[in-house]
């Protein structure tokens, strides 16, 4: 593995390992009630859309994907968020509200919300980075 390789790894495995831990810890703090809509992990993939949507288009804003931009995409976007979201759990979460506990609506519910609120959340998370001054030129 190059030098560079090997960097882009250990920032996105920094990254991530924080992530995952905070969306652990968050949701062990605030545990989901059996039977009912995960609320943590909800808001953990909406503020971690939202997130993701401001830091992208802010660096986007910042210039091209070279030097500290792409270190700050890797370790935050990709490491961090990518850790703190999590598709798995939001899959366990509606499977047990479709399947198990029999809460279909519910089930149904979690899943449009989250596909959708994920979706509008990025959006207005590029939306708000728009409002930044967009720096032309080479790596500042």
């Amino acid at each position: 593995m190059g030098s560079n390789r090997l960097r882009d790894f250990l920032l996105i495995g920094t990254g991530g390992t924080l992530g995952t831990a905070a969306r652990y810890a968050l949701d062990v703090t605030f545990p989901a009630v059996p039977g009912t809509m995960p609320v943590t992990i909800f808001l953990i993939n909406m503020a971690g859309a939202f997130l993701l949507g401001l830091l992208l288009e802010g660096l986007y804003r910042r210039g091209s994907d070279v030097g500290w931009r792409r270190d700050v995409r890797l370790l935050v976007g990709t490491g961090l968020l990518g850790g703190f979201t999590t598709y798995s759990t939001f899959a366990v979460g509606a499977a047990q509200l479709l399947g198990t506990s029999g809460v279909t609506a519910e089930g149904f519910l979690y899943l449009f919300a989250t596909v959708t609120g994920g979706t509008t959340m990025a959006i207005l998370g590029i939306v708000c980075a728009q409002w930044l001054p967009k720096r032309e030129g080479g790596d500042r």
